[in-house]
């Protein structure tokens, strides 16, 4: 073997070092769990939050500390904050997710439920009802970031949780895979806005198609928009 596929292959090669950093980081994140010194832990995190267009999607993952297995643990070797990880990668941990769960939740909130409610009380009550729908008697419940209303157990807000828990990195992945899924579908309904691939982000493609073709009923009309001003859209 030459230097050079030495670097490709083999337990030194870039392939193998990324691998070993990653589940290093994946058993972090089920240690941070672990060290609540209970069996259920429950974690919730969102996807599409900042999004023009398109729904937010919640998730709530259940892991059982006394049923997750050794095996288990080293299939989710690549389990991590879902905004650092590729999209294939998302998609192989979200059926290893769902096998390795107690429970997962999926909270899908429309475009009208957020003008209408507004977006930051969506999103807690989503992240809220995702983790009821899981949480079990003697279990904590962590969300990513915002902490949830009292749901009848105890709760705690993670800052940057979807990078500590793997509670909550499983339920980003869960909730950015489905989000992801749902806005390429929707581009096939909406054609010319490239849902597939800024999936209702503001890029400036997005804010082209806006200007260029109006909006759609997935767009959010209460964000403020550069876009909306140009075709005469004031937020609501």
């Amino acid at each position: 073997m030459t230097a050079d596929a030495s670097l490709l292959t083999g337990p030194g090669s870039r392939a193998a070092i990324r691998a070993r950093s990653q589940e290093q980081t994946s058993r972090s994140l089920f240690a941070f769990d672990r060290d609540f010194g209970v069996r259920y832990v429950a974690g919730a995190d969102e996807a599409g939050r900042g999004c023009l267009a398109g729904p937010l999607v919640a998730a709530a993952v259940l892991f059982d500390y006394e049923r997750l297995d050794e095996a288990q643990v080293r299939a989710l070797g690549a389990l991590n904050d879902s905004k650092q990880q590729s999209v294939g990668t998302r998609e192989l941990l979200y059926p290893v997710v769902l096998k390795a769960a107690t429970r997962v939740a999926i909270v899908i909130r429309s475009p009208l439920t957020i003008d209408q409610r507004g977006l930051h009380v969506t999103n807690l009550a989503a992240l809220g009802d995702g983790l009821l729908s899981v949480a079990t008697p003697g279990c904590i419940c962590l969300s990513d970031g915002f902490a949830v209303r009292q749901i009848g157990y105890n709760s705690q807000a993670i800052v940057g949780g979807d990078a500590l828990s793997a509670s909550i990195a499983a339920a980003s992945i869960i909730a950015k895979v489905t989000r992801d899924r749902l806005m390429t579908r929707a581009d096939a309904l909406h054609p010319g806005y490239l849902f597939a691939k800024h999936f209702g982000y503001a890029t400036a493609e997005h804010r082209s198609a806006i200007v260029k073709l109006g909006v759609t009923p997935l767009h959010r009309l209460s964000f403020r928009s550069a876009a909306y001003k140009q075709i005469g859209i004031t937020p609501i």
